[in-house]
């Protein structure tokens, strides 16, 4: 497809796509980048933790997600309070999301993924560097540096401490 071509949301919905997932912004189905080794590492990693130590909250992987009529995210890692979420897309607002950097990333492409996950009400992001286990923490008050490869939701006890997880 063009990327002068324009799709309805609907069509977006229904096609599946075989090197993985898109996303679906004003019309416009973008390409996500695929994840090397160390990306699925700390995606799985994470993802995994989560699963284990926080069984009171449903973590997912690379689940479509609504955040506007018009737009659809695909975070590398999300979490949902109150349980598995009913619908195939995410329609609520999750109470963390979190990329994982690949090195073809572009900082206004995710600043503009995060400016629409807290539009859409996300109380915490947290964007994770693979090579280094650092990162930052997005709420809707203010951007933390992670330098200890902690990361936290503030305002919950969810802690993830990539450094313990890598051993």
């Amino acid at each position: 497809m063009g990327t002068g071509t324009l799709i309805s949301v609907e069509e977006y919905l229904t096609t599946s796509y075989s090197d993985g997932d898109r996303e679906y912004v004003d019309g416009k189905v973008l390409e996500r980048n695929l994840g090397e080794v160390e990306h699925s590492d700390v995606q799985g990693r994470i993802y995994a933790f989560l699963l284990s130590k926080y069984r009171q909250f449903w973590p997912g992987v690379e689940v479509r997600m609504q955040v506007t009529a018009a737009r659809f995210r695909v975070p590398d890692v999300v979490v949902v309070e109150g349980g598995r979420p009913a619908s195939h897309v995410i329609t609520q607002p999750p109470l963390l999301v979190v990329e994982v950097l690949s090195p073809d990333d572009k900082v206004t492409d995710l600043q503009d993924k995060i400016d629409d996950y807290l539009a859409f009400g996300i109380r915490c992001i947290w964007v994770v560097d693979p090579r280094t286990l650092r990162g930052m923490i997005h709420t809707p008050e203010a951007i933390l540096e992670v330098k200890d490869s902690v990361f936290r939701v503030p305002e919950t006890d969810i802690v993830c401490p990539l450094k313990d997880l890598m051993a």
